[in-house]
């Protein structure tokens, strides 16, 4: 039985989960795991499935309508038996036998998420509903990964999981935030009214090789300007901060999570803290010293700092980052100049 810890206190789920497939209890037939990933042809996604697929009693399915995740990301499988990819959008239901879900699907940018703010409520709430109800089906244990966002512009310093937030609900920024808070709701209500097996990361800024180049997020911006030899854009007053996990780590806590035996919600991010500028100095230092650094206006309800409180991924997961910001940026550099076609020097 998961231990629930919606409120910041320890419950537990009275009611039972549904049972998976039968082939669960073969006395004379062990099957492989059937792992779905929607959004896996994502930046996240896709280091999620490289991971999966790793251990050979794992079968994976991904399921991404390619909004903002490529084929090109996942080329490595196609054509593994143990590997399945299908274009699909999850605001339409899906019919498949799995045992676990990683439910990541959702443009996580703020270009792509505020490009079409309607799709991206629906991709929250109907998308989360789907799979919840496939998740009801099948009997699967599903994993939401859910955002530092939904804590707003946070009064708390550093971010528990118990702290509930400061949200603007009508915001340029709330199809996002909002939407990830009724995604959590949906889980909570799925969990105690049908006893579904659920996991919920608050993942917190993640970066590394695959994200997608200028998509309006910090890290993947400064090293492609950098790159191009262009003045590195640093939103004002520069004073911001926010906590950056390099993607191999987040990648290892949402597994840890889905393993364990702990509902969440649980913060998944690095708890070291930069201000912009000094990211943007760091970017400069590493990647091209004779950049210029430009202030420019700042996009509405950008939240002042972020860092999660980790203790209980600590505590509960035995999870911790281990990739430094320094280590990580260079191996970003190094896939950005390969899709970008820039040499060194």
């Amino acid at each position: 039985m998961a231990t629930d810890s919606s409120n910041g206190e320890q419950k537990t789920t009275s009611k039972p989960p549904p049972l998976p497939s039968p082939l669960r209890f073969s006395k004379f037939y062990q099957s492989n795991m059937r792992i779905l990933v929607t959004g896996g042809a994502g930046f996240i996604g896709s280091h999620l499935v490289d991971k999966l697929m790793e251990n050979e009693k794992n079968e994976v399915i991904v399921a991404d309508n390619y909004f903002t995740g490529s084929k090109d990301n996942l080329r490595k499988w196609i054509g593994h038996p143990r590997f399945e990819l299908i274009r699909h959008d999850v605001t339409q239901p899906l019919l498949v036998e799995v045992d676990q879900i990683y439910h990541l699907a959702c443009p996580a940018s703020p270009i792509f998420y505020k490009y079409n703010p309607v799709k991206t409520i629906k991709t929250n709430v109907i998308g989360t509903l789907n799979m919840l109800g496939l998740a009801k089906r099948v009997g699967a244990r599903i994993l939401l990964t859910s955002t530092s966002e939904v804590y707003g512009d946070p009064l708390i310093h550093p971010q528990p999981e118990t702290y509930w937030g400061n949200v603007n609900p009508i915001g340029v920024r709330s199809c996002y935030d909002e939407g990830k808070r009724v995604a959590e709701t949906l889980m909570f209500d799925y969990h105690r009214q049908h006893g579904i097996e659920i996991r919920i990361a608050r993942i917190f800024n993640t970066y590394g090789p695959r994200m997608n180049i200028d998509d309006g997020r910090v890290v993947s911006n400064f090293i492609a300007q950098a790159l191009r030899g262009e003045p590195l854009t640093v939103q004002k007053p520069g004073t911001q901060t926010r906590s950056f996990c390099y993607v191999s780590d987040m990648v290892d806590g949402l597994i840890r999570l889905m393993e364990g035996e702990h509902t969440g919600p649980i913060n998944i991010g690095n708890p070291g803290e930069f201000t912009m500028v000094e990211l943007a100095e760091t970017v400069k230092e590493l990647i091209k010293p004779d950049v210029e650094i430009n202030m420019v206006e700042n996009t509405p309800d950008d939240p002042r700092q972020r860092k999660p409180d980790i203790t209980k991924a600590k505590e509960l997961l035995g999870w911790e980052p281990k990739v430094k910001l320094r280590d990580g940026l260079p191996l970003m550099e190094e896939d950005f100049r390969l899709r970008l076609g820039i040499s060194e020097g």
